[in-house]
């Protein structure tokens, strides 16, 4: 008997991932939001070399409606810039 390993959510007969809804987390909580909270939001943020010229990479930031409406979005993205700053200062 062959062991078949699960994906998690819906997957078609090619193998592939067709769920309608993949839940996102918010990146200052860590929680997951919503199908309902309509006022979260994502944010992409490119990388630019030295010119200024986007390289093609990007860092994803998922922000509740509930840490949007407290005022501590701008802090949230403040912080994980300086991280992703950081990391990609060590590569």
């Amino acid at each position: 008997m062959a062991v078949v390993e699960r994906k998690p959510g819906m997957i078609n007969n090619d193998n592939e991932l067709v769920d309608i809804y993949i839940p996102r987390k918010c990146t200052a909580t860590n929680k997951l939001i919503g199908a309902k909270d309509h006022a979260s939001v994502q944010i992409q943020i490119g990388y630019v070399d030295e010119n200024g010229v986007y390289t093609g990479e990007n860092s994803i930031v998922n922000l509740s409606g509930k840490v949007r409406s407290n005022s501590q979005a701008d802090d949230a993205l403040n912080r994980h810039c300086i991280e992703t700053i950081k990391i990609m200062k060590d590569i």
